[in-house]
């Protein structure tokens, strides 16, 4: 094997992805400077607080872009696992961008409603009509890898909020044409940035224990022992970690000892047994698995 050669499989579906996200970041460009410009003209601040969500979308999917250009890099001798965890990093980085934006937008709320600012109605609600039909194509876009992909997942959740928001500001936009009650767009605000918490929260979760090589969430390692355990010939199974390289690129390492006295050939069936339920029932391909005529744990010396 070549120093360069990548023995993690690529992501089959990157050449896809890429595709979606320079579409969706057109998109989100193109509106993103109109919402500005009439956040300003109209002076509403659920605007410019969907547009500064709009420009951290923009962020997110410039960053997503790098994300699957970068993982397509074959692995080194200095970069082992390759660069997939820059997908996970990217999805960090757009929670956190999430998190602050939110609390900024909140932030001046509180001060709109203290200090009540005139809004233009009507072209506040063609912006924001205009910004929905744009976040739903996004949206639509994204969603068949969202499911797949922690990186697209970020860009999708972006766009979802983005959708959220912009119902607010046409709910807002209306109410305020109507009656000209101007705390509807402070209200709208808040409304925008607490709506998308709980998944921004859940984005944040899911990338912090993929970089702390946690258990995936929907991997459940004392089944696996036991499943392991059954099988004719192992004596005992040890240390096993499971441990995510990406949202799409699951590890397993585990020491299994075996009954004494059985033949090689046992022993390289035992293995390929192994594989194969980790395969079919529990999706890893990626196994290091060492095989112990004796319990290595029990009889090595303790540090």
């Amino acid at each position: 094997m070549s120093p360069d050669e990548n023995t993690y499989p690529a992501h089959s579906n990157l050449a896809d992805c890429e595709r979606r996200l320079i579409t969706a970041l057109a998109l989100t460009l193109v509106y993103l400077s109109v919402e500005v410009v009439a956040g300003f003209l109209t002076g509403s601040l659920s605007l410019l607080a969907d547009a500064v969500h709009m420009l951290t979308d923009a962020g997110g999917l410039g960053l997503a872009l790098f994300a699957v250009w970068i993982s397509q890099k074959s692995a080194t001798r200095t970069k082992t696992y390759g660069y997939y965890r820059w997908e996970v990093l990217a999805a960090l980085i757009n929670a956190v961008v999430l998190l602050g934006s939110g609390a900024l937008i909140l932030a001046e709320a509180y001060r709109r409603f203290r200090e009540p600012a005139d809004v233009i109605g009507l072209p506040m609600l063609v912006v924001a009509v205009i910004g929905l039909f744009v976040n739903l194509v996004g949206m639509r876009i994204l969603h068949p890898e969202a499911g797949e992909n922690l990186n697209i997942e970020g860009a999708f959740m972006e766009m979802a909020k983005d959708t959220l928001g912009s119902l607010g500001v046409i709910v807002a936009a209306v109410i305020i044409w109507i009656t000209g009650w101007n705390y509807a767009d402070p209200i709208a605000s808040v409304l925008i940035s607490l709506l998308i918490l709980p998944r921004t929260w859940r984005l944040l979760n899911q990338s912090v224990n993929i970089l702390l090589e946690g258990v995936p969430p929907d991997v459940n390692v004392p089944d696996i022992e036991a499943t392991l355990s059954d099988i004719e010939g192992v004596s005992a199974v040890h240390d096993i970690h499971v441990w995510a390289i990406s949202s799409e690129l699951v590890s397993l390492s585990s020491h299994v000892v075996l009954q004494p006295g059985l033949e090689v050939t046992r022993s390289q069936q035992i293995l390929e047994e192994i594989n194969r339920i980790l395969k079919t029932h529990v999706g890893i391909e990626h196994t290091t698995i060492q095989l112990e005529h004796r319990n290595l744990a029990r009889s090595e010396p303790r540090l």
